[in-house]
This record gives C-alpha cells, structure tokens and sequence, in this order.
C-alpha cells in the first residue's frame, strides 16, 4: 500500500463570487439622465438598479417621483462589478442605471401644432450629423438655451440610445425630437407653415447675430439647420434655406465642432428673444 501522507495536495484556486444577475438589462445610465427620464411622466420605466454608493444621491429624485405619485418601480440595490458588467464596456454609469422603455417617435406635426401656441418657437435641423456624441451634446445645449425641437433625418442618424441620453444630461426628456424622411420636404412644410429657415454655413453672406433680429422681424418662427462636419449642409437642403450664415470667425481658424456651432448659434437666438 502507497504511502500518502507525504504527498501535498494541490491549493484549490480561488474563484471570484459571480456577479448578481440584473432581471433586465439597462437601457439608460448615468446619474442625470436617469433622475430626468425617471421623473419624465412620458417615459416608462422598467426597472432603477443603484450601487450602495450612489443610493443616498438618488434619494432626492425618488422622494420627488413619490411627491408627484408617480408609478416606478422600487429601486434594487446591486454590486457595483455587476452594473459594469451589464453596461458596456466603459460606460460611465455613476452607480444608476435604468431599465426603460423608448419615449414615443416624435413626428414633425407635433412639433408645428404645438408652435401654433407660442409667440416665437425655435427648432433646430441637423443634415447628417451621425456622431451619437454631437447630438447629445446638440440636445444639451437645445435644452439649456430653450429650443421647442430637433428634427433630423430616419436615415442615417443616431438613435436616441443610452450614449446620447447620457451626452445630453437628460435633455432627450425635454426636447422633443422628429424624425422624418425627407429633410427638404420637411423645410418646405416648415416654411408654409411660417417658419425661416436659418442655414449655418461658413460661406454665408450675413452673421447669425445679423440674421435672427432681422428673421424675428419677419417672422416669430425659426429653424435652425446645421450640416454634418467637413461636408456641411447639403445641396438640396442648402436650397431650402431662406438665408445663410456664418458664425463670425476672426481667427486663424474658421470652423467649429458642430456642437460647439451649434451652442454659439442658439445663444444668439437666445439673445435676439430677449432683445
């Protein structure tokens, strides 16, 4: 009979606790974005999953949803490695996450019905601006400067997904957005129904701060429309525009990230409604 009392056994390696599994997979994260969708009445949500971390800083918002009798779901506490692991690859979540559903397909008659109600109502167009980033960013500033809707193309435009919902700091909640088929079609809708038509162009014969004041005194309603970067607005649609202009550009450099033109263009219509 072998001897065994010399032979050593072999360590067992040590094997990490699986993370707790999510009953669904968030669909929106990042503390801003999921405090305005949760208290969005437009926006159903699912399911809030908050690390131990991040429950204290929500609590806030869930006694504002509980104030205004609300319908949500109570909040999970999750491990934090589990929220990593449901999102993607290094999304910054902030220890919130949400499960929820798309807010309702905004259509253009929407947008026109509701301008009929309004003294002035600004819209902003964007021409292919495809970076998920750049609307977000878009909507933030359409948000902060009061625009009443984005319109962009069905095609070849982003989503509004979690990358754009946590871009835009909750803003998808406040401005409503179009998508529509054709961009020149919707221009023509626009204009018989009142709107000029503000095309932003480098080229542009006249500043953005010369043409709002002098488009406000034609008319209480204004499109915006920007194009996507190095290609800009294109032709078609380019014809549609009542007027061109350019943002004033003394420096060696002359163009800006879309985003960035776009938050200068609606601080001067800003500007030009409280003129």
């Amino acid at each position: 009979m072998k001897n065994s009392r010399n032979k050593r056994q072999k360590p067992q390696k040590f094997r990490a606790p699986e993370p707790a599994k999510l009953k669904r997979r968030p669909t929106l994260y990042g503390f801003h974005a999921a405090r305005e969708a949760w208290l969005n009445p437009e926006r159903v949500i699912e399911g809030l999953y908050l690390t131990a971390q991040s429950a204290s800083g929500f609590e806030a918002t869930l006694a504002e949803g509980r104030a205004r009798k609300m319908r949500r779901p109570e909040p999970e506490i999750i491990e934090k490695h589990a929220l990593d692991k449901a999102l993607p690859h290094g999304a910054v979540h902030q220890g919130v996450a949400l499960c929820a559903q798309p807010l309702p397909e905004g259509d253009l008659s929407d947008l026109t019905i509701a301008a009929q109600g309004r003294a002035r109502t600004v819209l902003v167009m964007l021409d292919q601006v495809t970076d998920p980033h750049n609307l977000g960013a878009i909507l933030r500033s359409a948000c902060v400067f009061g625009l009443h809707g984005l319109i962009q193309q069905k095609k070849h435009a982003p989503e509004l997904d979690a990358v754009v919902a946590k871009t835009a700091c909750g803003a998808v909640e406040h401005v409503p957005v179009a998508n529509v088929t054709n961009l020149s079609r919707a221009l023509e809708t626009l204009k018989e129904e009142g709107f000029l038509v503000i095309g932003l162009d480098e080229r542009g014969e006249t500043t953005i701060g010369e043409a709002v004041p002098r488009s406000y005194a034609d008319s209480g309603k204004i499109v915006l429309v920007l194009g996507s970067e190095g290609e800009g607005i294109r032709r078609l649609v380019r014809e549609n525009c009542d007027i061109l202009a350019r943002l004033p550009a003394p420096g060696p450099i002359q163009s800006l990230n879309v985003s960035n033109a776009a938050a200068v263009a609606f601080y001067a219509v800003c500007g030009a409604v409280k003129a």
